[in-house]
């Protein structure tokens, strides 16, 4: 597999089931959730306005998308968990599995950010980002075209320290397809 396969297996809709684990906390806490992942073109006008935050040409982007989702954790069950953002990948000219993943907003920390992916040969999504005061390390696999598994950490600036560890299953919702 490579990115632009991972990409475009990727849009749809998901209906995923979070385990989280808060270190800090001796907290466990459990997330379901809707992920709605859409395909974005280079052209589009959130997609030129990050590129331009960081002064990269959107034409280089390779299958830039919008990421929306909703959800609901067991550690507060009042609190709905919703959000937004666009995600652009900008592949390395020199290894089209490897490059930058632009941002709108941030998985540890609610910021615009940068990460660095790459794919491994078996087709796992690998992306580090760091942050201001943390740093998030996830990856991402299908184990079949409708079935994905996500591991994510974050850990402390330093990248010494993990504050929160989760485990992911995602299932594609084919009633949403045509």
């Amino acid at each position: 597999m490579d990115l632009t396969e991972f990409l475009e297996r990727s849009i749809g809709r998901w209906r995923s089931q979070r385990s989280g684990h808060h270190l800090a906390f001796s907290h466990f806490e459990e997330i379901r959730s809707t992920i709605d992942i859409v395909a974005l073109e280079a052209d589009d006008s959130a997609v030129i306005d990050i590129c331009k935050l960081y002064n990269i040409d959107p034409t280089t982007a390779l299958h830039p998308f919008r990421m929306s989702w909703e959800g609901e954790s067991d550690w507060d069950e009042d609190d709905i968990q919703s959000g937004s953002c666009v995600l652009v990948p900008i592949p390395d000219p020199d290894n089209p599995d490897r490059g930058k993943l632009l941002r709108e907003q941030g998985y540890a920390e609610t910021i615009a950010a940068v990460g660095k992916y790459h794919l491994t040969e078996e087709g796992t999504f690998t992306l580090l980002t760091e942050y201001d005061r943390a740093a998030a390390e996830e990856r991402i696999w299908f184990a079949t075209p409708n079935l994905r598994f996500r591991v994510s950490l974050i850990k402390t600036s330093s990248g010494q320290g993990v504050t929160t560890a989760s485990f992911s299953s995602e299932i594609r919702d084919l009633s949403q397809s045509g």
